[in-house]
């Protein structure tokens, strides 16, 4: 190994916390026959799974990040089957850095009492965080974040309802990409009601409002590119679809024949953010379409 090699930092956390130690190659493989009992240590930990390395820590950290937004519909596809391993393959084969999920359970018993995104996280090695918006079959539902990046911090805000019965709301992780701090927030908006969605994105904004640094929105807004919420939410953010001249209309919903574009990703261009590719993911293992973008962190 070469000294260039041997001064890379590796941010490695115990399993169970989510604050990273700082441990340098050098300091396990120095020029002596004595090390090599430690580095033997150092890989037996990391291969047990007690050591979990975060490769993607900011001194090694891509300028590009992969987004996905993912209304997973409690896992349940389009044949009706609850199936969480077909909804990781998904996620795994786009090799997303940080989604935004909707509709997700957690010890629900529509969904055999499974802790939704905890098993998703296991199956994509991902760090994850759970916002629970409702009670719900002896259980929880809301949204979540999967994030390749250890989470720094977490707001969850629930918002008021106006005329819907359903509790929605919104989470926001603070993660450290190449030495910055990102906000990346997801959320799901009234489904029924035009000033019900209104009414949620006019709250979302307010509590994004002030944040600092790169800010990226996801989710499903249950409204299309003509309403009135997704025209307020563009009053402070660029979308990704347009943004990155991508092919077709973003349609999708539903997944098996997609007529609606209400999942979108978005994000602000002031913070020196821009979108460089989106696609939607041909899949029927929700009633939604995941969509992907490629945001570009100047």
């Amino acid at each position: 190994m070469t000294n260039e090699k041997c001064q890379m930092i590796y941010h490695v956390r115990m399993r169970g916390t989510l604050t990273p130690v700082k441990i340098s190659m050098h300091q396990v493989f120095k020029r002596s026959s004595r090390t090599t009992l430690p580095a033997i240590c150092l890989l037996g930990l990391l291969c047990s799974g007690y050591l979990c390395v975060d490769f993607a820590s900011p001194a090694i950290a891509k300028r590009t990040l992969r987004v996905m937004t993912y209304n997973i519909h409690v896992g349940v596809g389009m044949d009706k089957k609850l199936d969480l391993e077909r909804l990781a393959d998904v996620i795994n084969h786009e090799h997303p850095d940080l989604v935004g999920l909707q509709e997700v359970d957690r010890g629900v018993k529509r969904t055999e009492g499974k802790d939704e995104i905890g098993e998703l996280a296991a199956m994509t090695h991902m760090d994850y965080a759970f916002a629970h918006n409702l009670d719900y079959q002896g259980g929880q539902y809301g949204v979540a974040i999967l994030s390749r990046f250890l989470i720094q911090k977490i707001d969850h805000q629930k918002f008021e309802n106006k005329r819907e019965a359903e509790r929605r709301g919104m989470i926001r992780v603070e993660v450290e990409i190449d030495g910055r701090k990102v906000n990346f927030v997801t959320t799901h908006l009234d489904y029924q009601y035009e000033d019900g969605r209104v009414f949620e994105a006019e709250q979302l904004l307010r509590f994004l409002d002030g944040l600092k640094g790169p800010l990226i929105v996801v989710g499903d807004l249950n409204d299309e590119p003509v309403g009135s919420a997704y025209k307020l939410m563009l009053t402070k953010f660029a979308d990704a679809w347009p943004g990155s001249r991508a092919k077709g209309e973003g349609l999708s919903y539903p997944a098996d024949k997609p007529v609606k574009r209400i999942d979108y990703i978005l994000f602000r261009g002031a913070d020196g953010v821009q979108a460089k590719r989106a696609s939607t993911v041909s899949t029927l293992a929700s009633d939604h379409l995941p969509v992907v973008a490629e945001l570009e962190l100047r």
